[in-house]
């Protein structure tokens, strides 16, 4: 017996609703924000009880300043994952899985969904995406899709600030009835009006729904295994706790398969093996009992507001003192039209024109003390938001030296940088998430080209085998290889890889890649900070433990030679081979000196260079 019944699915959508009833001020909040983005700022200010004369009103750019400064920021942070291992035994998989998933990301087109997802964070005040395994991929072998989801379309328990405490997590969408009666004909009769519909945004275009039907997707937790349900109305598309195929496990979106012998499914295995809802929140300004935040919208727009309301007064008042107006008394001998035809040379007036016929309305302009305030608030708006003149790359007067400015910048990041950080946080649990899928669903070898050595093209092939779950030596228990996500920025502009280069160059000139001045090299790069740090300590110990190598060799054919000379003189010669004992091999005191300081490098260049990545996380 089925045990998606009608009575049951109308049981998801009461909770559904519920849940929706619990987000409204949040959904409030979102539409809000994109209506600012689209600078529909009249129509947010009538909202708010401002009123709305039908005149002008100006929608100034401020605020949408602040949101393009702050994605730029976010674009030039683009993640890079590096798995690292946490046993001996796991690192070739580890360096594998390190070069393999830019690749998933890259075939998911990530840059593109992780520039739309920062638009979203920044606007509404979270980010949202969903890692899931999609089955129709690479002709039908399935795999890893990642996408952006839309938060108007999500919901979860009120008053949780996780989401895999909640009890259900539902995802809505709309599709085309015709569409979706072709590929599930039961539907066909039974699709009437929706009960449930999602909050939309204000869209430009006209959009119909004439013809579109909700699809409800519901995840849920029994008895710690992650199960999943998609369903419109009272009927089921497909759920895990019934389904049947010969894998084990149908992911979403996909109706069950007709498969003749398949194995019956135990409905223990769930959706996904990690057992997590399949989605990644990134909010920016987080709250409490929430897994949502706040964006600089709300940060902002109340500033923004006064900003316009302002400027409209002074435009008006720009008019009126642009524009003379006067008084004219009904019998008044003036002829109006004559009067306000600038073109005409000649007004005729009837009888005599007294002083009081036509009178000049008075006009006086607004003190300065108006623009100050103007001011002050595009200076609290800057300030509260973080995008100042600095930050811009526009100085005070007086500040002139490039440290200076640089300093300044960098400080000016620092809110920049903060956000990168947890937009990282949020991009190591998409990369968690993937791994995860490869350990479940690839069981069948796939090829990658990844970037060689040297910068060339290599192909590797992957499988899931290395990170199934193994024995314990001695033990009945079973483990499986865990690993340690460390995301630093991919992309690095111009002026960060021109600081790269001047680095190493020093430390050249500065002698410290000279033979036997490897532990001195090493002592002062110990209490560095940059990148590609780690790879040059290594190198410099393999090359310090191979001279440690070579000096013991050279002191054993040492005494080898002169034991040689006094007991076997005759073999003495051929030990030594016509070379000194330490042919070829220096000592550290006979070490060429290290070469004079070139000079350093240009203060502009690191600065520029510093200021460039002020908003990027070291």
């Amino acid at each position: 017996m089925s045990s998606m019944t009608p009575e049951r699915l109308r049981e998801f959508t009461a909770q559904l609703q519920k849940y929706k009833t619990g987000k409204a001020s949040l959904e409030r909040r979102v539409v809000s924000a994109e209506n600012w983005w689209k600078l529909r700022n009249r129509f947010e200010e009538r909202r708010g009880g401002l009123g709305d004369d039908g005149g002008y009103r100006s929608e100034s750019g401020w605020l949408h300043n602040v949101i393009v400064s702050k994605h730029a920021d976010a674009m030039e942070a683009y993640p890079e994952p590096l798995i690292l291992p946490r046993e001996p035994g796991d690192r070739e998989q580890a360096r594998l899985l390190s070069a393999i998933l830019p690749c998933v990301l890259e075939q998911n087109r990530f840059e593109k969904t992780y520039d739309a997802a920062m638009w979203q964070k920044l606007k509404t005040g979270t980010a949202c995406y969903r890692v899931v395994w999609d089955p129709d991929k690479c002709g039908g072998l399935g795999d890893i899709a990642i996408e952006r989801v839309d938060l108007l379309n999500l919901f979860w328990e009120p008053g949780v600030d996780d989401i895999q405490k909640s009890r259900y997590f539902f995802c809505t969408h709309l599709e085309d009835e015709e569409s979706l009666c072709e590929r599930y004909p039961q539907l066909r009769g039974r699709l009437r009006s929706s009960p449930f519909m999602a909050t939309r945004f204000v869209y430009d275009d006209t959009v119909s729904l004439e013809g579109k039907v909700t699809v409800i997707e519901v995840y849920y937790k029994k008895r710690g295994v992650l199960h999943y349900c998609r369903y419109v109305g009272d009927t089921a598309l497909y759920a895990t706790e019934e389904a049947r195929d010969a894998e084990g496990v149908v992911p979403y979106g996909t109706e069950e398969r007709d498969v003749e012998d398949a194995v019956p499914y135990s409905g223990e295995k769930g959706l996904y093996a990690h057992g997590k809802y399949p989605f990644v929140f990134d909010p920016l300004f987080p709250v409490e009992g929430s897994p949502c935040g706040y964006g600089f919208v709300d940060l902002c727009a109340n500033v923004q507001t006064a900003i316009d309301l302002m400027r409209t007064a002074f435009v008006k008042n720009t008019l009126v003192g642009a524009t003379p107006r006067y008084f004219q008394r009904i019998d008044g001998s003036v002829n109006e039209e004559e009067f306000t035809d600038l073109s005409r040379a000649l007004v005729h007036v009837s009888g005599n024109l007294g002083e009081d016929s036509l009178r000049q309305i008075g006009f006086a302009g607004l003190p300065g003390v108006y623009v100050s305030v103007l001011e002050s608030a595009i200076r609290e708006l800057r300030e509260t938001s973080g995008n100042t003149e600095t930050a811009n790359g526009t100085m005070n007067v007086g500040v002139t030296a490039a440290s200076a400015i640089a300093a300044l910048q960098e400080a000016s990041g620092k809110g920049s940088r903060d956000a990168t950080r947890a937009s990282y946080l949020a991009f190591a649990e998409i990369v968690e998430l993937c791994i995860e899928l490869i350990r479940q669903f690839y069981s069948l070898p796939r090829q990658f080209r990844i970037t060689g050595s040297f910068g060339g093209a290599d192909f590797v092939t992957l499988d899931n085998r290395a990170l199934l779950p193994r024995a314990l030596p001695g033990l009945e228990a079973l483990s499986q290889p865990s690993f340690d996500i460390r995301v630093s920025a991919q992309k690095r502009n111009a002026y960060s890889r021109l600081s790269q280069n001047e680095l190493a160059m020093e430390l050249y000139r500065m002698g410290l890649f000279e033979p036997g001045h490897e532990q001195q090299a090493l002592g002062l790069l110990d209490m560095m900070e940059f990148d590609g740090r780690e790879q040059l300590m290594l190198r410099l110990s393999a090359g310090l433990g191979l001279r440690e190598k070579l000096r013991e060799l050279t002191a054993y054919k040492a005494l080898a030679v002169a034991l040689a000379r006094r007991y076997r003189p005759d073999l003495a010669a051929g030990l030594l081979g016509g070379e000194s004992p330490a042919s070829g091999l220096p000592a550290a005191d006979e070490a060429a000196p290290p070469a004079e300081n070139a000079g350093a490098p240009d203060p502009v260049v690191s600065a520029r260079a510093a200021a460039s990545t002020a908003g990027i996380p070291e």
